[in-house]
């Protein structure tokens, strides 16, 4: 198999495993392994197929040439997408009816506001907004193929979750939905807080600084910089 045929296998095996073990193999291996011994295994599958992606990128990637050219207009919009996706995962931290939490269903029952008003998987969106950055600035096979991996798990994720959330929460999710937005922006546009809006932003400086101080290409505004 080609080094790029790897990365495609070991892309879909992530995706894939992360997405069934996450769904319709959940209550099954819970039953077979406990919550702790699911818990186990979910994060070592996981890990697994994600390291194993990761090694295959550098052969696949070697000598790419990029797909399409850059320019300052395409980056500056793909670091407006990477930024937006920091806003996004900062704010989900807090007040996150979709993560496991006690509390849940209290939650679910406040008024919408913050990065819940954009859209109720903001944790997910974020991911999926980190997969398309990379796409943009860095268009060839390989990255596309181990971004769209994430990509399609964050946005299978979140889908899967409204179904498990019915399921275990019901009428709290149900209206929950029905005060919220799958799509970003699909409710209008809202502010996200300055919780979000600070938080995200330092870790969207903190993490494109990394990203060239590691010796990768420059990223986000630092290219300017």
């Amino acid at each position: 198999m080609s080094a790029l045929g790897w990365l495609i296998f070991w892309s879909a095996a992530f995706a894939g495993s992360h997405l069934a073990m996450s769904h319709p193999l959940r209550a099954p291996m819970v039953k077979a392994f406990g919550t702790k011994g699911f818990q186990i295994v979910y994060s070592l599958v996981s890990l697994f197929t994600l390291v194993m992606a990761s090694r295959a990128y550098g052969p696949a990637n070697e000598g790419a040439a990029w797909l399409w050219g850059m320019n300052y207009w395409l980056w500056g919009l793909a670091s407006f997408i990477m930024w937006l996706g920091s806003i996004w995962f900062v704010g989900s931290l807090r007040r996150n009816p979709a993560l496991p939490h006690p509390e849940a269903k209290a939650i679910a029952k406040q008024p919408v506001s913050g990065v819940y008003a954009t859209t109720r998987h903001p944790m997910m969106w974020g991911f999926a907004a980190w997969g398309l950055t990379h796409i943009l600035v860095n268009p060839t096979p390989a990255s596309i193929v181990i971004s769209t991996a994430i990509i399609v798990t964050a946005i299978g994720g979140a889908y899967g979750q409204d179904r498990k959330k019915r399921l275990l929460m019901g009428e709290e999710w149900r209206d929950w939905e029905e005060r919220t937005g799958f799509i970003p922006f699909s409710r209008g546009i809202h502010s996200m807080g300055l919780f979000a809006l600070i938080g995200g932003t330092i870790l969207f400086f903190a993490v494109t600084y990394a990203h060239g101080a590691m010796g990768y290409n420059p990223a986000g505004l630092w290219l300017w910089f």
